[in-house]
């Protein structure tokens, strides 16, 4: 292990405050639940501990019943038992009760804890997906959120039922006698020390185990979804040899952590044992040296009674130390969960200073005016400040690209200075070699990432000040990689319109051309789709994937490689729907296949995050430039 590895582990990163905002978020919901169940901790550890003194008084009263006869004592003897059962009978039912409660406080907790996760995590930007592995943030969902019910249901209840009855114990023990109580108080001492050391050794695994947990998540869930390209290109082997080096660290670190926490409850039982022993060794050297004054609160003499009681309350509080130290780990593991947990609920949603909203609207007179109704026509809504105007501008499709720069990382851009206009109806494509910037210009008017310099307008509005909802709302969009969602294929097909009716489903699905195979499915649009559409072909999920682009009728669509996973047959048919479900709208095309962008208005030809050629087919054909070759090399291949 590296010197720097040895300075990371030396100190668990977790960070403060996470119990504190654990015990907020907790009783946010649940403070009167958690009273009661306070309250019932609380005569528990009465229960638990009340009885060793009530024992006291019966030792003695059993003495004065051998030395005065029984009837002297019989009825208090009959009364301290029947309130020792009485006392038992509370703290069991209390115990019954708080358990009861627990669990269902916990998984409630649990249930709000992953919905605020869920929230948050659907308002965080393209980028964290990006950039974040997916496996991790599962990890999140299932081993961290495991860590908080087990803190949540048996450590925290379990920590304050111990650390009650241990208040109580030492009141109880100084009440008896003070010198069995030093005793008892230097083998706390030594419980502390093993605690601090094989605990703390323990807690710093622990810590890497939950990292190593969700690296191997995340590792397994790669290998799912690359099955395919795992057995095409012969990698199990590879595969095997990968899987068991990340699954190796984990192994260590989990052995190491378990090793340490396994070792440590047999340790603090000795030392219980042997506390055991030694106060019983000591009161019994007492009472037989018999001129050794007792030191305690209820200042009685040192006697039987106070021995037997004492050495039960010893094997009590030792039992009562070893369990919160056993707590220990799990703490360490929860707190190690809950920060993670935190963590993604405290990413930076994705921003959004937009304030013009997308309306339904009608032209009256040549204006354009505000409406409750759906009539096919959407208008700009443009909130003034200066003077508090509204004005309204019709939704068309107007897109304009000036001067734009952008990169991922600031100090690398992938695009440079790039400048173009779509206007209303304009097909506009966009050709190049992989890796040019042909998707990006797409993702930017969507505003999965906000630009570096320039300005992009729609409809002569600076996107940055339309919300991105109505923005996203007012653009279709069909991507090359397509993803269909667990339930039926009209489910899939709404997905873009969820207040579609399905005779708007089926007229769209019509419309991309996928009517014909759907109906010839097992249940038609009622089939059933899983795995991302696993019993579809290709061709078949990019079908619905227009369908469901067709259904949200949008002005303004974006076709990303659309047509590339369709057979050229299958192509010339999709052509046709596709063709008729961009009449009339704004269209950004991006294709490999420059038979797919021969029709469209304009031709943006990129080449290292620059236009170097624009204009239509004929034109680009003319001026035999980049376009020219990728045209003609096409063809010939053809």
């Amino acid at each position: 292990m590296s010197k720097n590895e040895k300075t990371q582990m030396k100190r668990p990163p977790v960070k403060k405050g996470i119990m504190k905002r654990l015990f907020k978020l907790l009783f946010a919901d649940y403070k009167k639940q958690l009273i009661v169940v306070a309250v019932c901790i609380v005569l528990s550890a009465l229960g638990s501990t009340v009885s060793s003194l009530f024992m006291n008084t019966l030792i003695t009263d059993i003495g004065l019943g051998l030395e005065n006869g029984w009837d002297s004592v019989k009825s208090k003897i009959f009364t301290i038992i029947g309130v020792m059962c009485a006392i038992y009978a509370v703290g069991i039912a209390a115990s019954f009760i708080y358990t009861r409660l627990m669990a269902k406080v916990t998984q409630g907790f649990l249930n709000k804890t992953r919905q605020k996760m869920f929230e948050g995590m659907e308002k965080l930007p393209i980028k964290y997906f990006d950039t974040t592995h997916h496996g991790d943030i599962m990890s999140y969902y299932t081993n961290d959120i495991d860590t908080l019910r087990e803190l949540v249901s048996r450590c925290i209840p379990q920590l304050l039922n111990s650390g009650l009855i241990l208040a109580l114990l030492v009141f109880n023990m100084l009440y008896l006698s003070v010198w069995l109580t030093l005793i008892i108080f230097l083998g706390v001492i030594a419980m502390v020390i093993v605690t601090k050391k094989i605990g703390g050794n323990s807690a710093k695994y622990f810590m890497k185990q939950q990292k190593s947990i969700g690296k191997t998540e995340g590792f397994i869930e790669e290998m799912m979804n690359g099955q395919k390209v795992v057995k095409v290109f012969c990698h199990e082997k590879q595969s095997g040899k990968d899987f068991d080096e990340v699954n190796e660290a984990l192994c260590n670190d989990a052995t190491k952590a378990n090793r340490f926490a396994n070792i440590l409850m047999p340790i603090m039982g000795n030392i219980g044992n042997t506390l055991y022993v030694l106060v019983a060794i000591t009161g019994g050297a007492i009472l037989l040296a018999g001129n050794i004054p007792n030191v305690s609160l209820q200042g009685a003499a040192f006697s039987i009674a106070v021995v037997v009681p004492f050495i039960n309350m010893a094997r009590q509080f030792t039992q009562n130390v070893s369990q919160v130290s056993q707590q220990l780990n799990s703490i360490v593991m929860a707190m190690a969960g809950a920060g993670r947990v935190f963590n993604l609920m405290d990413e930076k949603p994705e921003t959004d200073e937009g304030y013009v909203t997308l309306v339904n609207a009608k032209e009256i007179d040549g204006k354009i005016v505000e409406c409750e109704e759906r009539t096919g026509t959407w208008a700009w809504k443009h909130p003034h400040s200066a003077d508090g105007s509204v004005t309204y501008t019709k939704l068309e499709g107007d897109v304009r690209i000036e001067h734009m720069d952008f990169g991922y990382v600031p100090e690398k851009l992938v695009l440079h200075d790039i400048t173009l206009y779509a206007e209303p109806g304009q097909k506009v494509a966009f050709v190049g070699a992989t890796g040019a910037g042909k998707t990006t210009i797409t993702n930017l008017i969507n505003r999965f990432y906000d630009i570096d310099d320039g300005k992009i307008r729609y409809d002569g509005i600076n996107i940055n000040k339309i919300k991105k909802a109505d923005l996203r709302r007012s653009l279709g969009i069909v991507l090359q990689d397509t993803n269909l969602f667990t339930g039926t294929v009209m489910d899939n097909i709404r997905y873009g319109k969820l207040d579609a009716t399905d005779d708007e489903c089926i007229k769209a699905a019509k419309l991309a051309n996928a009517h014909d195979f759907i109906t010839r499915l097992p249940n038609g649009y009622d089939t059933m789709l899983t795995s991302n559409g696993a019993n579809l072909s290709q061709g078949q999920r990019q079908l619905i994937s227009i369908a469901r682009a067709a259904a949200a009728d949008p002005p303004c669509l974006i076709l990303d490689e659309a047509t590339s996973s369709i057979d050229t047959r299958t192509e010339a048919i999709v052509q046709r729907g596709m063709d008729a479900l961009m009449k009339g709208r704004t269209v950004f095309v991006i294709a490999h296949r420059l038979s797919t962008v021969r029709n469209s208005d304009v031709i943006m030809v990129l080449e290292g995050g620059v236009i170097i050629e624009r204009g239509d087919h004929e034109k680009l054909i003319a001026e035999k430039g980049k376009y020219y070759q990728l045209y003609t090399g096409a063809f010939e291949l053809e």
